[in-house]
């Protein structure tokens, strides 16, 4: 009997411009579910803007049922004004997650980035590029924002079904893995 689809959304988030990714997982085939973004810069009333956030999340995980939810940790910027923006916009998306029973699972920029493309400094058009070979879509998106929250998406799915998450559990690395599993090495 065959699992079933595990749904994923990630969430870039964001005051001018949030993007949001969603894809399916069945089996070993993961799928594009869904990709875009949402634009409260055009709110100008600042707890709107925030209402906005929330209510899209909410709506995006009541009408998709994600099984898991994945947001990018705010990078550490100069501007302090900015970051109070961002770690707000990230709070009300992981609160409207939390409303409907979901566990947040946060990823650094870096760690998105390294997950995707292989890179920690990879710029935005490599992880798109690569998400578009992932998950075999040609169409480029508007926003970076989308494909952003689409990788946050991935990253997720990759970190939990690693070989090291799946039967390394409590394990610090490879080479604990392989002396503690020395019949699954080939030579």
């Amino acid at each position: 009997m065959q699992k079933p689809a595990k749904i994923i959304l990630g969430i870039d988030p964001g005051t001018i411009v949030m993007g949001y990714g969603l894809i399916t997982v069945k089996g070993n085939e993961v799928s594009l579910l869904e990709l875009g973004v949402l634009k409260p810069g055009k709110v100008k009333d600042v707890y709107k803007k925030l209402q906005l956030i929330f209510n899209t999340v909410s709506g995006l995980i009541t009408k998709y049922q994600p099984t898991d939810f994945a947001i990018e940790a705010p990078f550490f910027g100069k501007n302090v004004q900015s970051m109070l923006k961002l770690g707000r916009a990230q709070g009300v998306a992981i609160a409207a997650a939390m409303r409907h029973g979901l566990e947040v699972t946060e990823y650094s920029p870096k760690k998105v980035k390294q997950s995707i493309t292989g890179n920690g400094n990879a710029d935005k058009q490599q992880v798109m590029k690569m998400l578009q070979t992932l998950l075999s879509f040609k169409e480029d998106p508007k926003y970076y924002d989308a494909t952003d929250a689409l990788a946050v998406a991935l990253c997720h799915h990759f970190q939990t079904n690693s070989v090291l998450g799946k039967v390394g559990k409590g394990l610090k690395g490879w080479d604990e893995f392989i002396k503690k599993n020395p019949g699954r090495v080939k030579k």
